[in-house]
């Protein structure tokens, strides 16, 4: 890819304007792409455009842009994240059925927790993460789980970083952290009392596949509630999936 006079690839500036997207921002002109992006107008209106034509951004009769259904259909061919979501699905329907709460999946990605699902009952407690959101990997029980089986350099970084507190009751300590990562490898869950919101509790386990830690798989309980039966039901639901990628394989 060619590079622009500042040194950044057409690569690097593509991935920039797509993360201007969010969430919370699903819809942008190309001027506000632009100024999130960090680029001149004239290359933000031209990649746009590009973008546009190849079915990866969609825009509308108000020459807003969003999205394109295009990019949702290039990235889930072949995605081990596809896979992965597939294997899980029945088996976190189980979960939730009979826990009643938020239950979730996710994967280490950049150094953060990524959700790749989450299924909630009508009456389910209190609950920030969505799909395809982030957590930091110190802050969340799904994030302490992924990062307890993380390769050792990435748990060194991670710790010596600021750690940034989520809530009041977010382990900020590096040493501390340490120590419950131990115990969280040692003992193959985590639980998080009030880590993200002081009115809930994380509770996750860790998914392997061919012997790797690949996901973990989490529930979020009101804080009141005993954390001993969701660990039962998702140690099953892990055991059933762990099986079903195990076939998969095959």
């Amino acid at each position: 890819m060619a590079n622009s006079p500042s040194g950044d690839s057409m690569t690097d500036r593509i991935v920039r304007v797509l993360e201007t997207f969010t969430a919370e921002r699903s819809m942008q002109s190309a001027s506000e792409i632009g100024r999130r992006a960090g680029l001149p107008s004239s290359t933000a209106h031209r990649i746009v455009d590009e973008l546009v034509a190849a079915g990866l951004l969609e825009r509308d009769e108000d020459r807003r842009v969003h999205l394109g259904m295009r990019l949702w259909e290039l990235a889930l061919r072949g995605s081990t994240a596809l896979r992965l979501r597939q294997a899980a699905l029945p088996h976190m329907e189980a979960v939730q059925a009979l826990i009643r709460e938020h239950t979730q999946l996710a994967v280490l990605e950049q150094d953060e927790a990524l959700f790749l699902e989450r299924l909630s009952h009508p009456d389910a407690g209190a609950n920030i993460t969505r799909v395809a959101g982030r957590l930091p990997l110190h802050a969340s029980s799904s994030g302490i789980v992924l990062l307890a089986h993380a390769p050792g350099e990435l748990r060194d970084r991670v710790l010596a970083s600021p750690l940034r507190a989520v809530s009041p009751e977010t382990v900020t300590d590096a040493a501390r952290l340490r120590r419950i990562l131990a115990e969280v490898r040692r003992a193959g869950v985590a639980v998080a009392p009030g880590w993200i919101e002081s009115v809930s509790t994380g509770v996750a386990v860790p998914i392997r596949d061919a012997g790797e830690v690949v996901a973990a798989l989490s529930v979020v309980l009101p804080r009141e509630a005993p954390p001993e039966p969701a660990i039962t039901a998702l140690r099953a639901a892990v055991r059933d999936i762990e099986l079903a990628l195990r076939a998969d394989r095959r």
